[in-house]
Order: C-alpha cells, then structure tokens, then sequence
C-alpha cells in the first residue's frame, strides 16, 4: 500500500521506523508539526519523526493546519491507500479523512473507549489502572470515536512510570500497527464500534497538575508521581525553592500525628513525608539547578535542608512557586 505516516514525537517515531524496517508497504510521504523553537537560542529544532523521515529521504509536510484548500490539495496529489497518524497533534478535516482510498487510522495508546484524549498513558498511570494497551481505530470526525480494528493489551505494574509504559506502548503499538496493515491489505478486520459509555476522557497535562498535594493520601500521591515522570514531574516546594520528585516508595499504612507534607525522618531509603493518610519516602529528587539524583547523594551534601519538622509547601500556600 502507498501510506501516509503522520506523527510528530517519539512515540511516533518507533512506528515510521517499523515501517520502514518492515518494507511492505511504501510511506509516500511524511506529515509532522512545524518546527519549534528548542534550548537557551531558541533555535527551531525539527521533531523526531522529521528527523527520522530526512534520514530516509522521505517526503516531509509540516503545514499549520490541513483546513486550507491548498494543503488538501497537496496530500491528496501522493494518491494514498492510507494514512497513518500516530501522536500528529493536528486534527484532520473531514475532507482529509476521506481522502485515502481506505481512510485514516490512528494508533492510540489506550484500551478505548477508555482513556479517550490527549494523555491517555499519564491518565491510565493517575487512575491507578492495572492494565492498559494500544487500539487501532478506524479515524472519524470525533475525539478517539472511531470504530477500532485491532486492541493488544499490557499490564501496568507497581513499577511503572509514565516513561516506562510510554516505552512499553510504543513496541506493542508498532506490533499491532504491521499487524493491522496486514488485515486491512487482505480484508480481514473486523471493525468495532466503541461503546460511549464506558468512555472517559484523558486531557492534555499541565504542568501545574505535577504539584503534590500533601493532603492527599500516599497512595494517590505515588500514582501522580510515577504518571508525570518523565513529564512533567511532579513537585513540591521547599522554602521559595521547587523540588522536583522524580521517585518514591509507598508506605500507605504508616501511621502518624503531622500534619500534611511534614518531613518524618531521614534514614537509609529516603526522605520520609507525612501525607493526608500514610506515608511517602522519596527516593530520587531534584534541588533547582542540579541534576535528579538518589536521595541519598543530596543527603550527603545538604542533610541540613531536611531536618524532621521541615514542611513541605501545600499547593494553596505556594501559588507563587509554579
């Protein structure tokens, strides 16, 4: 088939990639956002599919939009089979869906109608779902409404941050993707209609939302922590100074007098915290300016700053840290 790939970051990328390994199909051209400014210069910095594409000599489109007449003209000139979109962060006209002799699919990394949206690993993480997976949908005009051709599913373990199961997605993803090229070529899926009632939705995270609020118990605070790493990392402050938490351990039945967000000890596994109900111990952390290391490195250096006592800043008196 003559295939389309629109995608932009690297969970993206593994997918033009297995394409390109496998060689059954050709990828006629390359549809990515526009270049954005990246580092101190804010120099414009291509994405990864754009990279990968150039690597390959591939034709690459980065257009603002696909509203204009103009660049539906220019996609529908490449008399495409399909198009494949996977994490493009456009949404595609009416128009453009039924372009492709056989429409558009969409790699999606969320057993839908679950987790419909921007962020469906993060959500599925946050919720404290314990398993999760990638669906092959058929492409509509609604967010993640289409009929789905093809679901592969994968466990969430106590393990699991946002980065590994965003890694785990993106292999079973390219997987299920050659798998439902396979089908589509020889006419052997069969499509099905998602259910709107077990739907719900996944919005894009803000970085505000990584604020660790104390008050919660620690068992909330532990799911919040591992979905937002490697983005965007949750956080609390320390004095006027942000404090980013990159990892910790769940002490969920541990029992104590402090308020919210005080500091309980310091001992060989981390930096104790008192939480709404139970206990976290933070293990992998970030001071302004330095880089994320174990817990015990910081210690070794500037134990003074976490002293038992020391309260760590609710979201409510802290508006100014963000």
């Amino acid at each position: 088939m003559k295939i389309i790939f629109a995608g932009t970051p690297d969970f993206a990328v593994s997918h033009l990639a297995a394409l390109l390994d496998q060689g059954k199909h050709s990828v006629v051209a390359v549809y990515t956002q526009p270049d954005r400014p990246s580092g101190r210069g804010k120099k414009l910095k291509p994405g990864p599919v754009k990279q990968l594409a150039e690597q390959h000599d591939l034709s690459v489109m980065q257009p603002l939009s696909l509203k204009s007449p103009e660049d539906q003209q220019q996609l529908q000139a490449f008399d495409a089979d399909l198009m494949v979109v996977v994490a493009y962060g456009l949404i595609l006209p009416q128009a453009v869906l039924d372009m492709p002799r056989l429409g558009c699919i969409n790699v999606h990394a969320s057993l839908l109608p679950r987790w419909r949206g921007a962020a469906p690993i993060h959500r599925a993480l946050e919720a404290g779902d314990d398993k999760t997976g990638v669906t092959i949908m058929q492409m509509e005009a609604g967010l993640d409404t289409g009929p789905m051709l093809l679901k592969a599913e994968c466990d969430i373990s106590a393990e699991d941050t946002g980065s590994s199961l965003h890694d785990k997605l993106a292999g079973i993803g390219c997987e299920a993707l050659l798998e439902a090229l396979d089908g589509l070529a020889g006419n052997s899926l069969v499509a099905e209609v998602q259910d709107d009632a077990l739907s719900c939705y996944a919005p894009k995270i803000s970085k505000e939302e990584a604020r660790l609020d104390w008050s919660c118990s620690a068992t909330e605070l532990d799911l919040k922590i591992r979905a937002f790493n490697a983005f965007p990392v949750a956080f609390t402050t320390l004095g006027d100074d942000r404090l980013r938490v990159w990892a910790a351990e769940l002490e969920a039945s541990h029992n104590h007098q402090s308020s919210a967000g005080t500091l309980l000890k310091c001992d060989s596994r981390g930096i104790w915290v008192a939480c709404g109900q139970g206990a976290l111990v933070l293990t992998e952390i970030q001071l302004p300016g330095k880089k994320r290391l174990p817990v015990q490195a910081v210690l070794n250096s500037q134990a003074q700053l976490f002293t038992a006592g020391t309260q760590l800043g609710l979201p409510q008196d802290n508006n100014s840290a963000s």
